[in-house]
């Protein structure tokens, strides 16, 4: 006889049903009430898959700029930020690509309905450069409909752009012919830049190896100069911003604005997201 068809059975049915019911609610269902989904254009979602739903949380959000770091186990690329032992189903495609895949055809090749630039996956890769970018490339190529390519010199914009960061396979992207990825080059080496082979796209560094000022008092004029400087180059290599690492202060996200930093980077989602909602300082235009 089974459980469901014992005397009691219509009790505990209705037992069962309310403890499934508690579960999803507990379990299942995002509790994200304040979450909006307004597209802020300077946001990065600094080691977005620390947070309790990955990916989802940084787009309720409004993020269009969102950061995975990789590691590659035999053929798997693992989402994780140190060993990505016990990190079974954090893989880049469940976590990342068929989410983001399902978002554009639900938006007809958008990631968001109102939002027509591309959001930006970074792919921080933890392990060596050349051998995970070759599993990468294969799993990038079953997704190239959303992806941002390059083709013989041309670059196409899709939904998506995947930017390489961490151990970059430099030598790789250059070579190739056709891609579907890019990279973060090290603000401090920008000057290196070429725009031939259109291997760059964005320019990162370590806040504290460019600016020691903490927020605390105006920041000192040499500092400012020497971040605009750097804006001022990278701009005009046609390559965007971003300082990791930096101060999770209004007063350095005004100044960082001021500046020309194009993209804000923050673990926490939603003040910064507020921030950038209701913020009224001018982004430095070159």
């Amino acid at each position: 006889m089974s459980f469901l068809n014992t005397p009691a059975s219509k009790e505990n049915k209705i037992r069962f049903a309310a403890f499934i019911l508690i579960f999803s609610c507990l379990f299942v269902v995002p509790i994200n009430l304040k979450a909006q989904s307004t597209p802020i254009p300077n946001g990065f979602a600094h080691n977005d898959y620390k947070h309790l739903h990955p990916l989802f949380d940084a787009l309720d959000y409004g993020f269009t700029n969102i950061e995975a770091d990789v590691f590659l186990e035999d053929t798997t690329l693992v989402v994780g930020h140190f060993c990505p032992l016990f990190r079974h189903g954090h893989n880049l495609e469940n976590l990342y690509l068929r989410p983001l895949f399902s978002r554009v055809l639900q938006n007809k090749g958008r990631v968001y309905p109102d939002y027509d630039q591309p959001v930006i996956l970074m792919i921080d890769i933890k392990t060596k450069a050349n051998r995970t970018y070759r599993e990468l490339e294969r799993v990038l190529a079953s997704y190239s409909a959303m992806l941002t390519s390059y083709k013989n010199g041309k670059v196409t914009f899709g939904a998506v752009t995947v930017v390489l960061s961490g151990h970059k396979p430099y030598s790789m992207l250059e070579s190739e012919v056709r891609r579907y990825a890019f990279i973060d080059e090290d603000l401090r080496k920008v000057w290196r830049d070429s725009t031939s082979t259109n291997v760059f796209s964005m320019a990162s560094c370590r806040y504290s190896r460019l600016l020691r000022w903490n927020g605390k008092g105006p920041i000192p004029p040499v500092q400012e100069q020497r971040l605009e400087n750097f804006v001022t180059m990278a701009h005009r290599l046609g390559t965007k911003v971003r300082l990791w690492a930096s101060p999770e202060r209004k007063v350095v996200w005004d100044e960082l604005l001021k500046c020309g930093v194009d993209l804000i980077n923050t673990d926490r989602l939603a003040a910064l997201s507020g921030y950038l909602n209701t913020n009224t300082t001018s982004l430095k235009i070159e």
